[in-house]
């Protein structure tokens, strides 16, 4: 481990920084509890400064981390294991799906799987007119592209990179380790105290702003079966419940109290998605679903290179570069959490089921809610709209609402809550879990006081973000906690390749045995005499 104390109140902590994390997260905390419109103006200010330097960057960095993993994945490390040659994978397929999906986008999904097809159906720059079957269409793929490949990327990255070096390196599991090709023994100095300080910077944030939108729908959720109307006293009381029980659930570890909690999770989701899928348009959500999902593979480049150079509005900063900044500040809590529970599996099994499988759930899970929204707005009495743009919390309670089912309807929606607090608590005690790792100079069995201490943190700066000003506050905090990490991510790539470099499962450097010459040139126009080869030379090349 990296610097672990050995005594005091910082016993089996990094004790630089883990002081200097609590230093830092106790000033914002601090700072918005007492100046908390302040801290709201003072993050839109400096996001609108940085919008147009992210509307690029950002995109550069996601589009390059997708094909990367693809290569990784196909390429000539496809079977290089994270662990030893002949280890086996530590969790069975279906527990280990269920949790990285579970860690991964759980709360965010449920959030927004409603929201966004029905914000940009009213609007997007990529149709002129709003509202309209081709709008459905339309924010149907930008929804796909948001929650798909390109954010599974960069979850699947940093998870990849962490798993190596710390299964097949056997490094400490944090994030410096990643860089230990680059840093050498300043990786256990201040340089990689630095890295893990990011990290858990973006961390915080990243899952600070998760469950201060969770919290915010599942207030919509008791309002929409208890009459409890939307107030941010009631807020603040969810984010200390939720909070209390993530701690006590981290406590327990992974294998039991993460991973039970993370295979119920899934089994609630698949109950909720087949009576989505009985109960809602069938027909027409099969239909939109497959559709939808051809028209995103179809335009998958085009969308990941797009930086809205050539349209005059704030489409990119407010969508793609939030949404690639939310996925960036939680890829270390994401990343390590994944690694942790990836152990024994080869790069190709690792990419195939990081990538392609969460990525095919949330396109069944947006088909069907997002599209049984859309289908009440295109052929039904509507009203979806009116609730979103009042408060974008209750989106998903009001498809439920328009699908008029009566009783049922309000048990689906007393479900859905049930659903939505155990997804907030899976994401909570998972981060808690996963920033002490990392104070923890990457023991993967971190102090228990610690894990309270920072599941208290977490709790308070959630409160105190959606204290200052809601969803627009919790975007820019993510945006900005996600810019410094991003330099990170650039850095373990160059750790990576240069890892990867001493892999047996590497080709070999090849030795030239005849000149360059295009191929529709004769060797002897090209004045070069073709040389037999026996077949001993042949079998020796061989």
């Amino acid at each position: 481990m990296y610097r672990q104390a050995t005594s005091g109140p910082f016993k089996g902590m990094n004790a630089r920084v883990t002081l200097i994390a609590i230093i830092m997260v106790g000033a914002a905390l601090v700072y918005g509890a007492f100046f908390t419109e302040h801290l709201a103006e003072v993050l839109e200010r400096v996001r609108g400064l940085v919008n147009p330097f992210l509307e690029w960057y950002y995109v550069l960095l996601v589009a390059f981390l997708l094909l990367f993993m693809i290569w990784l994945g196909v390429g000539r490390f496809k079977n290089v294991r994270l662990g030893g040659d002949n280890e086996q994978p530590e969790f069975t397929f279906f527990s280990w799906i269920s949790m990285l999906f579970a860690a991964g986008t759980g709360v965010g999904i449920l959030f927004w799987a409603v929201a966004q097809p029905i914000m940009q159906f009213q609007e997007n720059p990529f149709v002129a007119d709003g509202m309209s079957p081709e709008a459905a269409r339309l924010a149907m793929r930008l929804t796909y592209f948001h929650w798909g490949l390109n954010g599974w990327a960069i979850f699947s990255f940093v998870a990849l990179v962490l798993a190596y070096f710390a299964y097949r390196r056997n490094l400490p599991l944090t994030v410096r380790s990643g860089l230990e090709p680059i840093l050498g023994k300043r990786t256990h100095g201040m340089l990689g105290d630095l890295v893990d300080l990011l990290a858990v910077f973006g961390t915080v944030f990243g899952i600070a702003t998760t469950l201060g939108l969770g919290v915010q729908q599942m207030n919509a959720g008791l309002d929409a079966v208890f009459g409890l109307s939307s107030s941010i006293t009631l807020q603040l009381v969810i984010t200390a419940v939720i909070m209390s029980v993530a701690t006590l659930s981290v406590v327990s570890g992974v294998k039991r109290g993460v991973r039970l909690l993370s295979e119920a999770n899934f089994w609630l989701s698949i109950a909720v998605v087949v009576f989505m899928l009985l109960f809602g348009p069938t027909q027409y959500l099969i239909a939109l679903t497959i559709e939808s999902a051809g028209d995103y593979l179809q335009n998958l480049l085009g969308m990941t290179f797009h930086t809205n150079a050539t349209i005059a509005d704030d489409w990119q900063s407010e969508w793609t570069v939030f949404f690639w900044g939310w996925w960036l500040a939680w890829s270390p809590f994401v990343g390590m959490f994944i690694a942790r529970v990836s152990r024994g599996r080869t790069f190709r099994e690792f990419v195939m089921g990081v990538l392609l499988v969460p990525t095919v759930i949330t396109i069944i899970w947006i088909g069907l809610f997002g599209g049984t929204a859309l289908y009440h707005e295109l052929f039904g009495a509507g009203g979806i709209i009116q609730a979103v743009d009042d408060d974008v919390a209750t989106a998903l309670f009001a498809t439920v609402a328009a699908m008029d089912l009566g009783i049922v309807g309000v048990g689906v929606s007393a479900v859905l809550v049930v659903l939505i607090a155990t997804y907030l608590i899976t994401s909570a005690n998972a981060g808690t879990l996963v920033i002490n790792t990392i104070l923890a100079g990457g023991d993967p069995e971190p102090p228990t006081g610690h894990r309270i201490i920072w599941g208290a943190v977490l709790g308070l700066l959630t409160a105190v973000l959606l204290l200052a000003g809601g969803l627009e506050t919790l975007q820019s905090a993510v945006i900005m906690a996600a810019l410094p990490f991003s330099v990170v991510v650039i850095l373990m790539v160059v750790g990576l390749l240069k890892a990867l470099h001493g892999e047996r499962f590497a080709a070999r450097t090849g030795a030239r045995t005849e000149a360059p010459r295009e191929p529709w040139v004769d060797l002897d126009d090209a004045g070069i005499q073709a040389t037999p080869v026996s077949p001993d030379e042949r079998h020796l090349h061989h």
